[in-house]
């Protein structure tokens, strides 16, 4: 049963080791369509890519507001935001 709480914010790490925001329902489908350049056409040029982040959201559009502000984020915060999670 999947309903609006299944909803969460990742990052990945790109092989650049640049990193991406983004929300999903699945976080290893989604990791997944990353790796086969199915995803985002910024990770398709940086594969592979993994999940160095997730949190759960209550919902989609809480999701989406969680993503914008993460991506607003320094650099060496969302680093500290990585660190602090594991």
């Amino acid at each position: 049963m999947t309903g609006d709480s299944d909803w969460h914010v990742y990052m990945l790490r790109c092989a650049d080791q640049s990193l991406y925001t983004g929300v999903t329902k699945d976080l290893q489908a989604r990791l997944t369509q990353h790796n086969r350049g199915k995803a985002s056409r910024y990770t398709r040029a940086r594969l592979p890519v993994e999940i160095v982040y997730a949190e759960p959201a209550a919902d989609h559009g809480t999701a989406l507001r969680r993503e914008l502000q993460i991506k607003k984020l320094a650099r060496a915060e969302k680093e500290q935001l990585i660190v602090t999670a594991k």
